[in-house]
Formats: C-alpha cells, structure tokens, sequence
C-alpha cells in the first residue's frame, strides 16, 4: 500500500516538478551562477565573459533588429533545403540499404566511416560545384544530415516485425506501397530520431559555412561581431540559435509522439 501511494504521488507531480526538470533547472542556474562569478572576479578580461545582465541587453537588442530577422530567415531557409534534401536521400538509402541485404553489406560501411567525418573538410568542393552563394550552404546542409537519417532508416528497417513484411508481400503490395503502408509506419521513432540527429548537424554544418564565406546569414552575424570583438552580441545571437534549436528539436519529437497516439 506504502508503495501504492509513492507512485501514486508522483505520477501526481506536474511536469515542471518532475525530478529530471528540476536536475535541469538546477543545472542551468549552476552554470549562470558560475558565470557570473567569472565574469565578476576579473580573472579574465571583462569583455571575453560578459556580465549577464550585459548579455541580456544584447539579446534584448537583438530580437529588436529587423536585420537579425532577415539573416534568420536565411540560414532556416538554407537549413531547410538542406534537410530537405539530405532528409529525403537519406531516407531513400536507408530504405535501400535495410531492406536488401547485399546492399547493406556491400555499402553500409561506407556510411560508418564517412558518417564521423566533418564535413567542413567538404566545403571547398561544394564551392567549386554550387559557387559562393546559398547553394553551396545548402549542399552543406544536405551532406551533413543524409548519414545520421540514412542509418537510422536503414536500421529501423531491420527492427520491423516480420510478420508485415510476408503480410505486405502475401497481397501483392507495390515497392512504393510496401515503403509507404508497412516499412514507414513501422519504423517511424527511428526515422523520427534521426530527422532530430540530422537538423542538428544540418545547422551546424550550414552555419560552419556561412562562418567561412558568406555575406549574409547568421553564421555571417556571429563571425561578424567576433570580428569587432563585440562579444556580448555573438553570446547573444549563439543563445538565441540554442534556443531555436532546442525548439525545432522538440517540434520534431513532439510530431512523432502525435503520430503516435494517432496510431494508437
């Protein structure tokens, strides 16, 4: 009954008092803590580690430019392409891969061993195939997010009950329709993991570039105030894209979890 009641109790507790968010909070305030001690003891210079409440104005300002918003809605729509490109090959070789076992054999390994690689190194040969311009930040995009989508895909598809499989064959199903009504659905946490795995690494490996050559976006605004040594306005924008990017990340798994009680 003691037992009964623990449980009872905490499945009572609101979400914001679950133990995992408070760890959390706990964690961020250490962190904020911490740096305003540093940036308060003058150990280093003051302008390296800003105080908080000088970062705060930074932010402050910087969600009231319009030119902040103009370079935002570069890099998403660069990010954008690029997941989008690197999300739909991605997944059509994971499908490959996962349901044809020469191929997975034959090729997978390649994924493994290019996967890790960082695909900055890359950036001078999307120059010389896509140009200067938004094509190139695109292209990095695309190569950054393709591996971690395609090997989730290609091992969510060997996770699929066997029983859909000989059930999709035994009525004749299509290639296309066997990827769309059995393969797909059955795999979907998987896939929708590695979406999460390939925005991440779409942003940086988009942002990477337009810290190298571009004129525009907001990895040009954070090399920019780096440049002129205004530090609290590149801590600025660097929260602003984490929190973005806590966002999008969250909005992905949140779809998944709609799917899912959809499907349940």
């Amino acid at each position: 009954m003691a037992e009964t009641g623990r449980v009872s109790a905490a499945r009572a507790l609101p979400r914001w008092a679950s133990p995992v968010t408070l760890v959390r909070v706990a964690l961020v305030l250490a962190v904020l803590v911490i740096w305003e001690a540093v940036a308060a003891s003058g150990l280093l210079y003051r302008d390296v580690v800003p105080r908080l409440g000088v970062i705060a104005t930074a932010v402050r300002d910087l969600l009231a430019s319009s030119d902040y918003y103009w370079n935002l809605g570069v890099t998403g729509s660069e990010v954008g392409a690029g997941l989008l490109i690197g999300g739909v090959s991605g997944l059509v070789v994971g499908l490959v891969l996962g349901a044809n076992r020469l191929a997975s054999r034959a090729f997978e390994a390649y994924l493994y061993y290019l996967g890790p690689t960082p695909k900055i190194i890359f950036f001078p040969v999307m120059i010389m195939w896509f140009g200067v311009g938004p094509g190139s930040k695109v292209a990095m995009g695309a190569l950054s997010c393709f591996f971690p989508i395609a090997l989730s895909t290609a091992s969510g598809m060997r996770q699929i009950d066997k029983v859909l499989i000989r059930v999709g064959r035994s009525f004749r199903l299509s290639a296309w329709q066997m990827a769309t009504k059995i393969y797909l659905p059955a795999m979907r946490h998987p896939v929708i993991n590695g979406v999460r795995l390939g925005l991440g690494v779409a942003i940086i490996g988009t942002l990477l570039a337009e810290t190298r050559l571009s004129n525009r976006g907001i990895g040009f605004l954070i090399i920019q105030a780096y440049g002129v040594f205004d530090m609290p306005r590149m801590y600025a924008m660097l929260i602003v894209l984490f929190v973005l990017a806590i966002a999008l990340n969250a909005a992905v798994g949140r779809l998944g979890g709609l799917h899912t009680i959809r499907g349940s």
